[in-house]
């Protein structure tokens, strides 16, 4: 092993995903040098695992979807996805698995890319172990910000190691489809691969451990895209653990709590996620190492003056988009208190990432879509809010009946009864991603009922769902 001497920067970076590179672009904006750190490829899990080839596995099912619900179209495509395209434009969109275009974009901003496994050595100082064992240490004048993301979480079961399981990584970069895939979870990894593989040829067997899908949604979300998984093909079980995992000649045997024995050619295990930085020298700061790291609305670590953490690994919301929106008030913070400018941390102020507390939405690619945002009327009723939830159907839309025949979908909004603004808002049903910004508007910016009355949607479009519910809310 060769060490080098000190470097010094302004801002070290550790991790080189969407969220990573934002702090990086922001803090290069203020003025900083700013070194990245990435030991994989610059992109992250995003680029090359997750969000971009998800949703080129899935884009194609959802649009086949789409059309078989159009008299005149569905004839035309009733055949099977030709699956090899759809893989081959799936490995367009991860570029091959090759970070050429991300490290010229990271160039032009003018900050520096290290590569290596990047570890905290102490305040303020990163050490990058290199491909060939080359030691760099960097120092930071003012920050270091914590981008590691999160890996898959695998359960403790006999003989799991052997049959080598899918995780998202697999389930997203797999070059073949599996005659039998067995997916473990009911989640948004679980229900959006088993969308994909389905419709691309695999016989899918879904195990859920819990009662329905997409638990942290409403209950209608998880009971509408199990209804559809089951009609597409998918053998969907509830309220089913696997007791222990085994590959023979070949063929994953799951045994289950019942006793059943559930054979695939791959099994996806997606159980949840686990912090990134059990390698990140979390130690020599006094932290725990393999732990979320908290923080104040900043991304600054608890506890410290210098040490950030942003997206995944600080656990407020594990979505890319949130990282990103974490990145920017990060490095716009970092860029503040390092020129000695003001910094403006008061809810909603240009250094508090406060969206993450009240106004988070996501999107859950399966056909159909379910979208969200802020609260549930559970969670609104948990949080001491004295909320009415409001239901309509999409039925009721004309834009939904012209989006395609037979279409369904049910919309929600949680109204605060005192001050009449929106918690939250769920959307379910074919293309429903596209509205949910129009919800987040709302719930962030705190619009009163009494506004959105105003807020005229164009008809016939989907968007007049916003008049089917605020009209629910007068008359009740």
């Amino acid at each position: 092993m060769t060490e080098t001497e000190s470097i010094a920067y302004d801002v070290v970076v550790i991790g080189g995903g969407p969220v990573g590179e934002n702090v990086a672009d922001r803090t290069r904006a203020a003025g900083l040098t700013t070194a990245l750190v990435e030991s994989e490829l610059l992109g992250g899990e995003c680029s090359y695992w997750a969000c971009m080839p998800s949703k080129a596995l899935l884009r194609p099912v959802i649009a086949q979807g789409d059309a078989r619900r159009l008299p005149g179209l569905a004839q035309a495509v009733q055949g099977p996805l030709d699956a090899q395209a759809v893989l081959a434009r799936r490995n367009y969109f991860t570029a091959d698995w090759k970070d050429d275009g991300q490290v010229g974009w990271l160039e032009g901003t003018g900050a520096v890319l290290y590569r290596g496994q990047g570890r905290l050595a102490g305040p303020r100082t990163v050490t990058v172990t290199g491909p060939d064992g080359t030691v760099t240490t960097l120092t930071a004048r003012h920050a270091v910000a914590v981008s590691t993301g999160t890996r898959a979480q695998l359960p403790d079961l006999p003989g799991l190691a052997e049959v080598k399981p899918w995780t998202s990584r697999e389930a997203t970069s797999a070059q073949a489809v599996p005659g039998r895939l067995i997916v473990v979870g009911g989640g948004v990894v679980a229900t959006e691969m088993a969308t994909a593989w389905q419709a691309l040829g695999s016989r899918v067997t879904m195990l859920v451990r819990g009662k329905g899908l997409l638990n942290r949604m409403e209950p209608f979300a998880g009971e509408l895209v199990a209804e559809a998984l089951t009609e597409a093909g998918v053998d969907l079980r509830t309220g089913t653990s696997v007791e222990s995992v085994s590959r023979e000649n070949g063929t994953v045997v799951a045994v289950t709590s019942a006793g059943d024995r559930i054979e695939g050619d791959e099994i996806l295990f997606a159980t949840g996620r686990v912090p990134h930085t059990d390698d990140i020298g979390l130690d020599t700061v006094g932290l725990e190492p393999g732990s979320w790291l908290d923080v104040d609305d900043s991304m600054r670590v608890t506890g410290t003056d210098w040490l950030y953490a942003v997206g995944d690994v600080n656990h407020r919301a594990l979505l890319t988009h949130q990282g990103k929106y974490q990145a920017r008030i990060a490095g716009a913070a970092i860029g503040a208190r390092a020129t000695g400018g003001t910094v403006a941390e008061e809810p909603w102020g240009a250094h508090a990432a406060t969206a993450d507390h009240h106004a988070v939405p996501q999107v859950v690619f399966t056909d159909p879509e379910a979208a969200a945002v802020g609260l549930s009327l559970a969670e609104a009723e948990q949080a001491g809010h004295r909320v009415r939830a409001v239901d309509v159907e999409f039925s009721s839309v004309a834009g939904a009946g012209l989006y395609g025949d037979g279409y369904k979908g049910r919309a929600r909004m949680v109204v605060d009864l005192e001050d009449e603004i929106l918690r939250g808002v769920t959307f379910v049903g074919p293309g429903v991603g596209e509205l949910i910004h129009s919800a987040t508007v709302a719930v962030a910016g705190h619009v009163p009922v009494s506004r959105l009355w105003h807020v005229v949607p164009s008809y016939p479009t989907l968007s007049e769902v916003w008049l089917r519910l605020l009209e629910a809310y007068r008359d009740n």
